[in-house]
């Protein structure tokens, strides 16, 4: 969903699945969301992610004061990485819709751009090296504590199928 302009109090509560994008909302925003994905291009209210156990919201916070409007007590603000950062730091399977920040976030505002004809977006996309670096990724510690679960197994099954095909190939080979 895209909407051009500023939503109203408790934009995406109990959000579990969509994408929105939006230029600024009122207090409450993202509010008990637990899946799903949100861009605020602009300034959000009070009490921003209180409750939020899943999904992540990327708001951009052109004048530092973002933190001061969130309520962390159950998410990280982390900054959103470059596409070759966050690629060279992981795996791929621990990211958040298997795509890198950078690349989840601009795809989103290109499609804002496209469907509403934003100018907040077409501003932020014309800035885009310098735009990147505003955004604030909301990322809940339990969704975190999950992606790294699932990473871990795959990992973990993936060292056991390996150990399997080479005791295979050795058995084999006499």
């Amino acid at each position: 969903a895209f909407f051009r302009g500023v939503a109203g109090e408790r934009f995406a509560v109990r959000l579990s699945g969509a994408s929105a994008v939006v230029e600024g909302t009122g207090d409450h925003g993202c509010e008990y969301m637990t899946g799903g994905t949100v861009v605020v291009l602009g300034k959000t209210g009070r009490n921003f992610a209180a409750g939020m156990s899943g999904g992540v919201a990327y708001v951009y916070d052109e004048d530092g004061s973002f933190a001061s409007r969130c309520n962390t007590s159950m998410v990280a603000l982390e900054k959103v990485s470059t596409q070759a950062e966050q690629a060279a730091a992981g795996d791929a399977a621990g990211w958040h819709k298997g795509q890198t920040d950078e690349q989840l976030l601009k795809t989103l505002i290109e499609q804002h751009n496209e469907w509403t004809g934003s100018l907040r977006a077409r501003d932020i996309l014309d800035r885009w090296a310098e735009a990147r670096g505003k955004f604030v990724k909301v990322f809940p510690h339990e969704y975190k504590r999950a992606l790294e679960e699932r990473l871990a197994k795959r990992q973990s099954e993936a060292t056991i199928n390996k150990a399997r095909d080479s005791k295979a190939s050795a058995v084999g080979a006499k």
